[in-house]
């Protein structure tokens, strides 16, 4: 039985619809029901926080289509990972507001490419105010569930995150609707001694190793699967609140078709709570089981993964479109 506690999380707002980030998509996972909305926070050369899923950003933006910018191109290594486009830490905020969001996904989502420049990009600040706006408008307190992107690569590179984005969040601090989330636990522990009262979750991969571990202990670092163990999961709850994972962790093959796993259950008698990303509806996002027909782009069973996915008791799923999973909860 599914739970009427689940939040729905539009993840970059509403990025099944419109281009992620962009304030539409914010608007659209309100109005779709979002309980909450997820940004992801980068900074720019001047120290703002700017809500991009990457700092990376020439598959979110038109930059490549601005010529004073063209000697801003760069290879760069973030978190171990070898990347070439433009990035938000080498343009000033006054810079990246001349920039327009664009659809990441235009071979998925080719609907929401017919939006692709129409609008700015977005700071926190910008965020906090539309969702202010919103709770006076609708009557309801939307959720903010924040993920801090790279905090050692940004510390590495003389734009330490943490204490900017506790500045900023101070007027949410505190507030029951807050979750901050990162792949970096040491990011969420400095967070925590700054004083910023929230809910910390956080992020496991179903992967590799986080990248703070990885900076510190190279090859030896632990593996996300080593924090998965009971022991893993005891020591996480006794300095997060919850752990948020990749929903592959979640799901299992079962003959012919998908069975849940025991993480939730085993996550929830450590003491922690436990969301999920993301809920997609896409052939190419599902299980195989649930995929039908050969488009990637074409909506597979995503009911009943979905379903499989509530059913096992999370606190919370991030959805690109908020309004699936909200069709399948009660409303309290």
């Amino acid at each position: 039985m599914t739970s009427n506690e689940t939040l729905v999380i539009g993840h970059r707002g509403a990025s099944g619809y419109r281009p992620e980030h962009s304030r539409s998509a914010y608007q659209w996972a309100i109005m779709l029901g979002a309980d909450a909305v997820e940004p992801d926070l980068v900074s720019s050369r001047d120290g703002v926080l700017v809500i991009r899923h990457e700092n990376e950003i020439s598959g979110t933006t038109d930059v490549a289509d601005h010529p004073e910018f063209a000697d801003r191109r760069a290879t760069k290594i973030v978190d171990g990972q070898k990347l070439s486009g433009w990035f938000t830490e080498d343009f000033d905020w006054d810079e990246l507001a001349t920039l327009r969001t664009r659809e990441r996904l235009p071979q998925l989502r080719q609907s929401s490419t017919t939006f692709d420049g129409r609008e700015p990009i977005l700071r926190l600040v910008d965020l906090l105010e539309l969702l202010d706006e919103a709770r006076v408008r609708t009557g309801r307190q939307i959720g903010l569930v924040t993920e801090v992107k790279h905090p050692s690569y940004f510390a590495s590179i003389g734009l330490p995150l943490e204490q900017t984005v506790a500045r900023e969040l101070a007027s949410w601090s505190g507030r029951p609707e807050l979750t901050v989330e990162c792949f970096e636990q040491s990011a969420l522990t400095e967070l925590r001694e700054l004083g910023l009262a929230a809910r910390y979750v956080y992020l496991i991969e179903n992967s590799g190793a986080a990248p703070d571990l990885r900076a510190r202990f190279g090859r030896q670092a632990p593996a996300y699967s080593t924090q998965l163990t009971n022991a893993g999961l005891a020591r996480l709850a006794a300095e997060v609140d919850g752990i948020s994972v990749n929903k592959s962790l979640l799901l299992a093959a079962d003959g012919d078709g998908m069975r849940a796993t025991d993480l939730v259950a085993r996550a929830h008698d450590a003491g922690l709570l436990v969301y999920t990303w993301t809920l997609r509806p896409e052939n190419r996002f599902l299980e195989p089981p649930h995929r039908r027909g050969s488009s990637p782009a074409a909506w597979g069973d995503w009911r009943r993964e979905f379903e499989l996915i509530l059913d096992t008791g999370v606190e919370g799923v991030f959805a690109d479109h908020p309004d699936l999973p909200r069709e399948l909860l009660p409303r309290a």
